[in-house]
């Protein structure tokens, strides 16, 4: 699977030296030039006089040069060399600087009228944080990582089954823990739909909003052998995941006694959505946990 962080990545060094080398070379012309009559941009000095200290410091543009060498030219370019070496503090600058752009040119827009090159580049300066907060979002999902080492009991009790289905490793990990204090075997609920990646999001995304079962593989377990079930399930859209939709009706009638354990990125508990795995199921639950997780953080929502 292509990693999202890597293309959110690329997109940031993008930004960062293209706002970087812009910066630069636009405060070499005003260093080069003071007055500002070679670039024609002389007619910008009145509009500074509105500014503390403007008698000392916005006689000529020699100081906006040195502040847009510094603010905007240095550190984009600093962000971009540490994203070139693959340093996670590229991702979080990159991201800082992109807000820093859009605050210097909210100044823009306070001392000057209303003009097509501030308005651009202060969407220049949303795209470049967007960019940055995708990457750091994206970097922490994709360093999120199940090692099964470190559950060695699970199976050891075979009448004890955990189902799960996981599309980023959230769940995975809690139906890991879950196995390893119970000795449960486990059972992962596989797709026949693409649910990995961005286009698997937005395509989950759309199974959810319309409260769809989806199509999954074959259930190749028996059941009914088992004495209890643990079902971890994701939620999709505030409602339960359309694999796992799937799997409770495919399990209607085979299972005996059966407990949820639910994971989500908000505060909510989701009893109802408990009573929709009951009804499909057939049965009543005898617990439910529920999970806040963010980024491979849990927290577990308590009544």
């Amino acid at each position: 699977m292509r990693s999202r962080y890597e293309t959110a990545r690329r997109i940031l060094v993008f930004w960062t030296l293209f706002i970087g080398i812009g910066a630069v070379g636009g405060a070499a012309m005003m260093l080069l030039d003071p007055s500002g009559k070679t670039m024609g941009m002389d007619g910008m000095l009145p509009y500074f006089q509105v500014l503390p200290f403007a008698e000392v410091v916005f006689q000529d543009l020699a100081f906006s040069g040195i502040a847009l060498f510094i603010v905007n030219g240095l550190t984009n370019l600093a962000a971009a060399g540490l994203l070139l070496a693959r340093k996670k503090a590229g991702v979080v600058l990159g991201g800082i600087f992109g807000v820093t752009l859009m605050l210097w040119i909210c100044i823009q827009f306070y001392i000057f009228p209303p003009n097509f090159m501030s308005t651009i580049y202060f969407i220049f300066g949303f795209f470049q944080a967007a960019a940055g907060y995708a990457a750091w979002v994206f970097r922490r999902q994709e360093s999120f990582t199940v090692n099964m080492t470190d559950y060695p009991h699970i199976g050891s009790d075979p009448t004890r089954l955990v189902v799960y289905f996981s599309r980023m490793g959230y769940g995975k990990k809690l139906a890991c823990e879950e196995a390893e204090r119970t000795g449960a075997a486990l059972y992962e609920v596989r797709s026949s739909e693409r649910t990995e990646g961005t286009l698997g999001f937005w395509w989950c995304g759309r199974y959810g909003m319309h409260r769809w079962a989806m199509p999954i593989r074959p259930v190749e377990i028996d059941l009914s052998a088992c004495r209890h079930v643990t079902i971890v399930s994701p939620i999709w859209v505030f409602a339960l995941a359309a694999p796992m939709r799937s799997f409770c009706q495919a399990a209607a009638g085979k299972i005996r006694e059966v407990d949820y354990i639910l994971v989500h990125h908000t505060g909510g508990r989701y009893q109802n959505t408990a009573e929709e795995m009951d009804a499909l199921l057939g049965l009543r639950h005898t617990g439910l946990r529920s999970y806040r997780c963010r980024m491979g953080s849990f927290q577990e929502i308590k009544e």
